[in-house]
């Protein structure tokens, strides 16, 4: 009798530790890795004629110093490359100036190195999506030609146009490597579970773009793009004068200002000085 006792408890051990074992499998995979977020200097833009960001002479006779902020998204399906900041030929150069004065530009380090103190190299990059495709924003992007391009359609077919390619060849230029490309005609949850969400802001170019993340500390923020330059831009909806559509970005403000409130999510403008001192900046993860 004592020798059938045992049998049975020794069984019931090993149930036990099956079922143990099983539940601790199950609630490994089901705990997925936090997001992380990563902020780098995409070098710095000096406004030398800040009349140009309204529809009048509102800035007339001012200048501002603009960061140039872009990021890396790390998630558990995939790392993702947000803006790519001035060109890297700026990089150990002086400042230039370009022909019409209205901006000195400069840039103290490539995405390599920068990639590099968070663990990374270029070739880690698996999607790249710009907010635009103007020069301040594209730099970098040569050097992601392996990675998939997610864009507008609107927005590819303007930056290829053969127009662009001819007005403004550094524009194309900087994206006409990427071969890649995921189209896209409106908003895109990247990864499926809400935590990335491209959202189309039209406007400031035909198919501008803005990023909202759900950070697992930091809660939501919503990257601006170039949907807004400075505080004042925002607060008071001025649209730039080279905007492509004056209608299409205020439409685009008031859009994003709504989602914004919905999300309670902390709003990045990816040119303030201010925001850029608030942030981490890496190899510091905003989590």
């Amino acid at each position: 009798m004592k020798k059938l006792t045992l049998i049975l408890l020794s069984l019931t051990f090993m149930v036990a530790c099956k079922k143990d074992n099983k539940q601790t499998e199950v609630t490994t995979q089901t705990k997925a890795e936090p997001i992380k977020l990563f902020m780098f200097d995409g070098g710095t833009v000096q406004v030398n004629k800040l009349e140009i960001f309204s529809q009048d002479d509102l800035y007339k006779g001012e200048s501002k110093t603009f960061a140039d902020m872009f990021f890396v998204v790390q998630h558990p399906k995939g790392n993702l490359l947000w803006d790519a900041g001035l060109a890297e030929g700026l990089v150990g150069q002086q400042p230039f100036t370009t022909p019409d004065g209205a901006f000195t530009v400069s840039r103290n380090q490539g995405i390599e190195e920068q990639l590099k103190i968070i663990g990374l190299e270029a070739k880690d990059i698996d999607y790249i999506a710009l907010s635009h495709t103007h020069f301040d924003h594209s730099g970098s992007a040569s050097k992601l030609a392996h990675a998939t391009w997610i864009v507008q359609e609107v927005e590819y077919d303007f930056v290829t146009s053969i127009e662009q390619q001819k007005n403004n060849p550094d524009n194309y230029n900087a994206i006409k490597d990427l071969k890649t490309t995921k189209k896209i005609n409106g908003d895109l949850d990247v990864f499926g579970d809400g935590k990335v969400v491209i959202k189309s802001t039209p406007g400031h170019t035909p198919g501008h773009q803005s990023l909202f993340l759900d950070l697992e500390q930091e809660g939501p923020l919503f990257l601006a793009g170039d949907l807004y330059h400075f505080e004042e831009n925002r607060t008071n909806h001025i649209v730039p004068s080279f905007n492509f559509s004056v209608e299409d970005t205020k439409a685009s403000m008031e859009a994003f200002e709504t989602f914004a409130k919905q999300k309670g999510a902390r709003v990045i403008i990816q040119h303030s000085t201010k925001d850029y001192n608030s942030l981490n900046h890496a190899p510091e993860p905003i989590q």
